[in-house]
């Protein structure tokens, strides 16, 4: 478990402060990748390597395992049933160490774009599942059980021609929608995070390049990571960026192992100059004593800091907390704090989700008035702000 910080309250995990911009000495030439940096190993350090033969034998898999020298390889018939670490209950109060020093590799045999329509037109095959980062909400956890750390897909030049043929099918987008108004939007990141993964793997890199040569498709990913390797990509506008954000409070109590907001909002800037799409997720909204407020500082803290190119440019998404009954019990064994807040029974109802995952969310009638609570704080504040979309 996460020992807190001297000024956290007890059984608080601390959200680590991966690094500061400040610290971070600018080169003339070229720069060391921020992967190698102690930065980078305090979020990803990776020991233990459970592998499928064919990802281990492909060269992606190779080319993953040579900058892993020294980890253990356990060799597993399907990097969903392994029994150390799926479905087993004494992995609870290992929940963020196995997350810094664990990595799964395996190889994605279904291929399969789906309709979305909210955040993105489509969601494409995912180049990984989990994360190393430790959201108490995170909902990729709720299918594998008690061990969640990142699962790379080696075949990822599958992943990207099954991505292209789909594009090309497509045609050119005829019709503006809350999407994109020219281009089909791909979410590249459904499970887990691009800028974490690109800390071990180029699963990202080699996206963000195939997308940069569609001009009728764009990638789109959410982050909680601020990974300035992915500012040498070169997207030229093909991949847009969602950094998440919430109220600072809120994310030292829920975004475990995370990239602190002030850095988040800082990135922004750096990533669209370096040819990014910059877009905000506020996701998720936490319904508590005081969030309105909280919203509005953040809201007017954008609003104070972001230069004129990010706001001209600059879309967010709203999402209301989705949580889950299986996860409240997998947080009481490892972050019992965070279900003070998300676990709200008196305002949530059960509610089937579009995956049909039966989840719990806030009642319609309180969903409905902190939207329109939350929308009128963005006029007042950040009226610049344009909101994709709600859900």
């Amino acid at each position: 478990m996460v020992q807190p910080s001297p000024g956290a309250a007890s059984g608080e995990p601390e959200q680590q402060a991966l690094f500061g911009w400040s610290d971070i000495a600018a080169t003339p030439d070229a720069q060391p990748a921020f992967r190698d940096s102690p930065e980078a190993r305090r979020m990803l350090d990776v020991r233990e390597v459970y592998a499928e033969p064919a990802a281990l034998d492909s060269p992606h898999g190779r080319q993953i395992m040579a900058r892993l020298p020294g980890a253990r390889v356990t060799e597993v018939a399907s990097h969903w049933g392994i029994p150390s670490l799926h479905g087993n209950d004494g992995n609870t109060a290992r929940w963020v160490r196995i997350k810094t020093g664990t990595l799964v590799l395996g190889v994605k045999h279904t291929l399969r774009t789906r309709p979305n329509g909210r955040s993105a037109d489509w969601i494409a095959p995912g180049p990984s599942n989990g994360c190393a980062m430790a959201c108490a909400y995170c909902y990729v956890p709720r299918r594998k059980g008690y061990a969640n750390p990142i699962t790379l897909f080696t075949n990822i030049e599958a992943i990207v021609a099954h991505v292209r043929r789909h594009v090309r099918a497509q045609g050119p987008k005829t019709e503006p929608n809350q999407c994109d108004p020219q281009a089909w939007v791909y979410d590249i990141g459904e499970n887990g995070d691009c800028s974490v993964d690109a800390l071990v793997c180029d699963n990202t890199a080699d996206l963000v390049a195939a997308f940069r040569g569609m001009p009728t498709a764009k990638a789109s990913f959410a982050t909680k990571f601020v990974n300035p390797d992915l500012l040498a990509l070169d997207p030229q506008g093909r991949t847009r960026v969602r950094f998440s954000l919430m109220p600072a409070d809120d994310a030292r109590l829920l975004d475990i192992r995370t990239s602190p907001i002030d850095g988040r909002i800082a990135a922004a800037a750096d990533f669209l100059d370096a040819g990014y799409e910059v877009h905000f997720n506020l996701s998720p909204v936490i319904l508590r004593p005081g969030w309105q407020r909280d919203w509005a500082d953040l809201l007017a803290h954008l609003d104070d800091v972001l230069p004129t190119r990010v706001k001209q440019q600059a879309a967010a998404e709203i999402i209301m907390l989705t949580h889950n009954r299986s996860l409240h019990e997998v947080n009481l064994g490892w972050h019992p704090r965070a279900e003070e807040v998300l676990w709200q029974p008196a305002a949530q109802e059960t509610k089937r989700s579009q995956n049909g995952a039966l989840n719990v969310r806030y009642s319609r009638d309180i969903e409905r008035q902190s939207l329109e609570h939350l929308r009128q704080l963005i006029v007042t504040h950040a009226p610049w702000l344009r909101v994709r979309y709600a859900f």
